[in-house]
């Protein structure tokens, strides 16, 4: 069993606490989303970091809000490209970020998933989240 300490959660908690929370405007939005990139840039591919798994409560409360304010967001992170494709109207050859048009292919039939680099890119040209791409 798991005992747990208040005085020493609440001592850690405050340090977190202006990091990690559920945004409610576009501002908190906006931080966490500058907190998520840093979190990628740290982690990157490595599945064991130890702020892994932060990177991924991160990435969670901005997808609730994407979900909650932003209608492309329901979907999947391809359906989000898509839209993003659409509504730019790009085709596979415009995307080099992500890679030569087979390879955009392959992630836009849901063949390949994204990498952490294609993500990066991807939030930066569209100006929006990493987690958009999660």
């Amino acid at each position: 069993m798991i005992t747990y300490n208040e005085e020493k959660i609440s001592s850690q908690w405050r340090t977190f606490k202006p990091l990690l929370y559920a945004p409610q405007t576009d501002t908190e939005y906006d931080k966490l989303a500058n907190f998520l990139d840093f979190l990628i840039d740290v982690v990157g591919n490595n599945e064991k970091h130890p702020l892994a798994s932060l990177l991924d409560i991160a990435g969670s409360l901005i997808e609730s809000y994407d979900n909650e304010h932003y209608p492309f967001s329901e979907g999947s992170p391809i359906e989000a490209l898509k839209y993003f494709m659409e509504i730019h109207s790009l085709t596979q050859n415009d995307l080099p970020e992500i890679g030569n048009p087979e390879v955009v292919s392959e992630i836009i039939a849901e063949k390949r998933s994204l990498n952490i680099d294609q993500i990066r890119e991807l939030a930066k040209r569209f100006n929006v989240s990493p987690a958009t791409f999660i």
